[in-house]
């Protein structure tokens, strides 16, 4: 099995680290005079992701906005930048770490570049269901994991859903791991979904998802992998001719807020952000998992041949690939991992 990414993961790693001890911590959102209480506090808060505003972390996010804004009687505002408006999703995470943005949602594969353990939900054909993929989000180990997150100034509030990732193609229909070989094919920069890739036969190759659709259309990749609601909310309809049903990564969204923000706040003010992050972690999966029942068939309706190849072979193929993370991850992560697989 091939281990091409893993001296890639080792120098970011290392790279961070130098720029994690350097990073700047902004606190002036948060404004409270020695005559206002905690409770009283006011504050500002930048939200921005990659997606439009009709994706469902899009509106997932209006009523988070929404909820905080309530509840707070409007003593915290939450600005809202979608279509990458602050930046490409790794540099929304740059900027919640060296401060320049407040919060983000993005792949937790994108987070795992940092604290590498996040990327776990990636792994291939981990998950048969959506309810299957929210009990593990939900659950222990996650929680752990997300912890890691805090050496970089990065607090987790709730796990968004991007659903299950399928491959789109320009030339040929993906029917077979036969189908993948010499794909030039576009990824997020997430190791994971890269070596998996790389198993299937393709080319993997990251590239920002906000200059994903030109690249496309230019011919730059001929072909890509996403979740199924965001191919349709995103008219990839429109430079891709091909949808194959892999459902071969889930991609889980952490919906992120900058530690040393989070820590300015009351005990009341951190409930009422929480409980909102909830809120909407919980009409973003609804959403994402109805869009993902329902959008095949506009898909189809919109000129896209479909195809649902049968994915014993690819779970086949890429059965090494938790084997290759087993230096990143550490042994007994994933023996955690296979025993929660086991008796799921």
């Amino acid at each position: 099995m091939s281990k091409k990414f893993i001296p890639v993961i080792f120098a970011a790693i290392a790279a961070i680290s130098l720029f994690s001890a350097c990073k700047k911590k902004s606190v002036d959102t948060v404004s409270a005079s020695g005559a206002e209480s905690e409770a009283a506090q006011k504050a500002t808060i930048s939200l921005g992701f990659s997606t439009n505003i009709s994706d469902p972390r899009g509106v997932a996010s209006v009523l988070f906005k929404e909820e905080v804004e309530k509840n707070s009687d409007g003593r915290i505002h939450i600005e809202i930048h979608p279509d990458g408006e602050l930046g490409s999703d790794s540099e929304l995470i740059k900027g919640v770490i060296d401060g320049s943005v407040d919060m983000t949602v993005s792949s937790a594969g994108n987070f795992a570049i940092y604290a590498t353990k996040l990327g776990i939900s990636a792994l291939p054909f981990l998950f048969s269901d959506f309810d299957e993929a929210w009990r593990f989000m939900d659950g222990d180990l996650v929680a752990e994991v997300n912890k890691t997150l805090e050496e970089y100034g990065i607090v987790v509030l709730s796990h968004f859903d991007n659903g299950f990732r399928c491959v789109t193609t320009t030339n040929r229909p993906v029917k077979s791991v036969a189908d993948m070989k010499g794909l030039n094919i576009r990824t997020p920069e997430n190791q994971i979904v890269m070596e998996t890739m790389s198993a299937l036969g393709a080319n993997p190759k990251p590239y920002a998802f906000t200059e994903l659709k030109k690249a496309l259309k230019d011919g730059l990749f001929d072909s890509q992998e996403n979740p199924i609601p965001i191919i349709y909310n995103n008219k990839f309809w429109e430079v891709q001719n091909y949808l194959s049903v892999t459902n071969h990564s889930y991609d889980a969204m952490p919906l992120v807020i900058r530690k040393d923000l989070w820590d300015m706040f009351s005990d009341a003010d951190k409930k009422i952000i929480r409980d909102a992050a909830i809120k909407a972690q919980e009409l973003d999966r609804n959403l994402v998992k109805e869009q993902t029942d329902s959008y095949v068939s506009k898909l189809k309706e919109a000129g896209m041949k479909i195809n649902t190849p049968d994915l014993k072979e690819f779970e086949k193929a890429t059965a090494g690939v938790m084997d290759v993370f087993t230096t990143i991850y550490g042994e007994d992560t994933l023996k955690r991992l296979r025993d929660w697989k086991a008796g799921k």
